[in-house]
């Protein structure tokens, strides 16, 4: 199975300058603020929809309804992160709207900077590093904030009185041995009894591939002629000895919140731009209404094949980050339109992409001899919602069934409107200055950084995820946890290695090699370095995209070590990286990306383990020491997210007339609107 949402890396952003290919961004007025808060490692922002105004009405009366689809499932994630986070939300909320004490105090405000990040996070598991966080105040203000609360809005158990709540809730968030981990990635331990995830209960991680596994042997015994995601839409339970599946489905698992998703994308429906988006969304209700995973294959075959519609959407159970084996997805969405404009880089690109598999640096027999249905395009974000919210990422590639990106091909976006937002709050705040090795690799971010970054996300999503073919007999799902890293190293390694070729200025994406410099200098220095500032110290690299980070940039320092490609340096104390030769930093890139394409294709799981081990997970303490101090400094936040725009709709004897877009800057009236007004599941489901 792959995994194609590329997760934002903030700090890349945070490096490069602004002006390139974003000038043709628009405002509200002349002071719209980007960066409206920011607490803990965290920074929440807004972003613009430009270009929204000129659509016509039916178009954003179907971007309106599926933005309320995107709304609908928010609860989901909380329940799929930790099976108490909603119970832990609706008890933080309600000491937060009805507490009667003094809400100036510092206490009260640590109480708030924690009620934010479990807002942010969707839980109480940082987003990013997965590990539990925790309120920095003492338990025994915690019981004086309830205590202080009117008790009739906690999310109190039939039968069960305020004070055993009480009793059961404090240890859940205050305790260092309750659910430290969401994801645990640790080699040698049983990965579901290690996970707090709400995947699976009482499940081994032995008894889980054992119970797909034979889901597997039927469907080739029946002579299956497609490759079912098992598992990737429900839950797995033990329950007197045997273990079954709860289906996310109407009637099934998260019913009441599937069941508002199914009827905005109904109205969705009504307004459809043309008939295969129609049928579309209909294909998408249908597996809301069933669970059957092969009607949600249907779905992924007509939405990949939809490049008419202006107005698109990703709604669905789609990326498997969150669960340990890989297997199960976390629901989100992104409701969007296309950036006619920007398109046309990215259309380029699609339009070779059998240009780029013919000249890949891998095997001949794990290349595809004809490249189906590539396409690409730049978008707009118009809402966010579920494991896409606030942290959001910057680019999307799709379906993830290989079957399907064989036969039927992928639909791939860079999302534009979210990386200009994330240039603009980022203007000025030190970061390229302190960690760039001289003025000349500073020079070329401020001019080129912008480009490239987005370059990259377009080769990494449109080709680098759709790149490639997986040997008769491999069905993609070997690799297991090692999966995702490797999957997104894949990715990565195809856009570094093409950047950097001349058939990208033949094409006319760019005019100078120095865009590709720019890139390789913020590649290396964000794994080999900077990413560290996301971990905590002592901690191991656990986190996909960053393993796939620094596995690709220790791997290519170790291999040119001998003739100095890239050169570890300090200067007034401080530690610098330099590369020095940049072609022959390209063919390490097109050396590795040819052997986990070979992992990949053959399903070679102990390669990978061992390239990712070896590479990707450990971290040098003193350079880590170092580069959190000399982060510290900046007071910068490494982590950011959003708030979503507000559409809204204007009627005339219940029809809807216009609709308008406005942009609220208050973050913790948006969190609260959404708990008010889209939750719909029970604490405890």
């Amino acid at each position: 199975m792959k995994k194609h949402i590329l997760i934002i890396f903030c700090l890349s952003l945070m490096i490069t300058s602004c002006n390139s290919t974003q000038e043709k961004q628009t405002t509200p007025d002349n002071d719209f603020k980007f960066l409206v808060e920011q607490f803990a490692d965290l920074r929440i922002m807004r972003y613009q929809v430009p270009g929204f105004e000129s659509l016509s009405l039916k178009q954003k009366e179907l971007i309106y309804y599926l933005s309320e689809a995107a709304l609908a499932g928010r609860d989901i994630l909380f329940d799929q992160n930790y099976k108490y986070n909603l119970t832990i939300r609706r008890t933080l909320e309600n000491i937060y709207e009805n507490y009667d004490g003094d809400r100036n105090s510092p206490e009260f405000e640590k109480f708030m900077v924690y009620l934010k990040r479990v807002w942010f996070s969707n839980g109480i598991h940082h987003h990013y590093s997965k590990d539990k966080f925790y309120p920095e105040i003492s338990e025994s203000y915690f019981r004086t904030l309830i205590a202080a609360t009117p008790p009739d809005n906690f999310p109190v158990k039939t039968g069960q009185s305020l004070e055993e709540f009480t009793e059961e809730i404090i240890p859940i968030i205050f305790s260092h041995d309750i659910a430290p981990k969401a994801v645990s990635q640790s080699a040698g331990e049983d990965l579901l009894l290690n996970s707090a995830c709400n995947f699976y209960e009482g499940v081994t991680e032995a008894e889980a591939e054992a119970f797909y596994k034979a889901q597997k042997a039927m469907d080739i015994k029946t002579g299956g002629d497609t490759l079912v995601s098992y598992g990737l839409n429900s839950k797995l339970i033990k329950r007197n000895g045997k273990v079954t599946e709860e289906v996310y489905k109407v009637g099934g698992l998260y019913s009441a919140a599937i069941e508002k998703i199914v009827y905005w994308l109904e109205k969705a429906a009504g307004v459809a731009e043309n008939d295969l988006q129609q049928r579309t969304i209909n294909s998408l209700i249908d597996y809301y209404k069933t669970g059957d995973l092969k009607t949600w294959d249907k779905y992924n075959v007509l939405w990949v094949g939809d490049m008419q519609s202006e107005v698109d959407f990703v709604n669905g159970f789609i990326e498997v980050y969150g669960d340990p084996l890989g297997i199960k997805a976390t629901w989100e969405s992104v409701v969007n339109f296309k950036d006619q404009a920007s398109t046309k880089r990215a259309t380029i690109i699609s339009e070779n992409a059998q240009w780029f598999e013919d000249n890949s640096p891998v095997d001949s027999k794990f290349k595809k001899s004809k490249v189906k249905g590539v396409s690409a395009k730049v978008i707009t974000a118009a809402q966010l919602g579920g494991d896409c919210y606030p942290s959001t990422p910057i680019g999307i590639n799709l379906p993830n069934a290989d079957w399907i990106r064989k036969e039927h091909g992928s639909k791939s976006v860079t999302i534009e409107n979210i990386t200009y937002a994330y240039d603009q709050a980022s203007m000025g705040n030190g970061m390229l200055e302190e960690f760039a090795a001289d003025e000349q690799e500073i020079a070329l971010a401020r001019q080129y950084g912008s480009l490239a970054s987005n370059l990259h996300t377009d080769l990494h999503e449109c080709l680098g995820h759709g790149s490639g073919q997986l040997l008769p007999g491999t069905r993609g799902d070997e690799l297991k946890n090692y999966g995702s890293p490797l999957e997104e190293a894949r990715a990565d390694l195809f856009a570094l290695y093409y950047i950097g070729d001349p058939k990208m200025i033949e094409l006319g994406l760019f005019d100078k090699e120095e865009v590709a410099m720019a890139e390789y200098n913020s590649y290396i220095r964000n794994g080999l370095m900077t990413q560290l500032t996301r971990i905590e110290p002592g901690k191991n690299i656990e986190q996909a995209h960053m393993r796939n980070r620094q596995l690709i940039a220790s791997w290519a320092y170790e291999q040119g070590k001998a003739d100095n490609v890239i050169e570890k340096f300090t200067r007034d104390g401080k530690s610098f990286v330099k590369i020095n030769d940049y072609k022959a930093l390209r063919q390490l890139f097109g050396k590795l990306l040819a052997e986990i394409q070979r992992i990949k294709s053959e399903g070679d799981y102990e390669a990978g383990r061992n390239l990712v081990e070896k590479y990707g997970v450990k971290v040098n303490p003193d350079l880590h020491k170092e580069v959190l101090a000399r982060f510290e400094k900046l007071n910068i936040a490494p982590y950011g997210g959003f708030i979503n725009p507000v559409f809204v709709p204007e009627t005339e004897n219940g029809k809807i007339t216009s609709i308008k877009v406005e942009y609220p800057d208050d973050y913790a009236g948006q969190m609260l609107n959404y708990s008010k007004n889209h939750s719909f599941l029970p604490s405890i489901n």
